[in-house]
């Protein structure tokens, strides 16, 4: 099991967005430069992202989106189930069928209820993560650079007696 870009996509886009949130509305043009992600592809994910109520759109000329309701109230489950990602690692799609395609004559291997917790406890997790919490992820992230270069500097002005 794993998460495909659909999922990774939708997520890097919202962190991008809810980070410039305070600005306007974002584009997805600038979204997609940022984030090296295709326009049109973007534009699919928003379309379900808007249906699913987490984005909101502004037309017209300075429109773009904007997040629908505060980072803390969107959590990266809600997203990842708007784009219609997948999050079961059971092979069967939980449909307890894993030794046959139909259901009906199909049977339930052995591991079912072990992917069958593991997707409960996948969506827990997921659940628990807010928009807000990976914003707040990368700003600290982003000190941090700019901490590491300051250092990096003065460590070079001094070793060099540049004041």
């Amino acid at each position: 099991m794993r998460l495909t870009t659909k999922g990774r996509f939708a997520v890097t886009a919202m962190i991008d967005l809810a980070l410039r949130q305070g600005n306007g509305p974002v584009t997805l043009s600038g979204i997609s430069q940022r984030q090296a992600i295709s326009l049109s592809y973007l534009e699919q994910l928003f379309g379900k992202l808007r249906r699913h109520q987490i984005v909101e759109s502004i037309r017209g000329p300075g429109g773009g989106y904007s997040l629908a309701r505060s980072a803390d109230k969107v959590t990266v489950a809600d997203i990842i189930i708007a784009v219609d990602e997948p999050l079961d690692a059971t092979q069967c799609g939980g449909k307890e069928n894993c030794h046959g395609a139909d259901a009906a004559s199909g049977t339930r291997c052995m591991t079912h209820e072990l992917w069958t917790t593991l997707n409960a406890k996948m969506v827990d997790y997921l659940d628990s993560v807010s928009l807000q919490d990976l914003v707040d992820q990368q700003k600290q992230k982003e000190q941090n650079v700019v901490v590491v270069h300051r250092a990096a500097a003065v460590q070079n002005q001094v070793e060099t007696g540049v004041n």
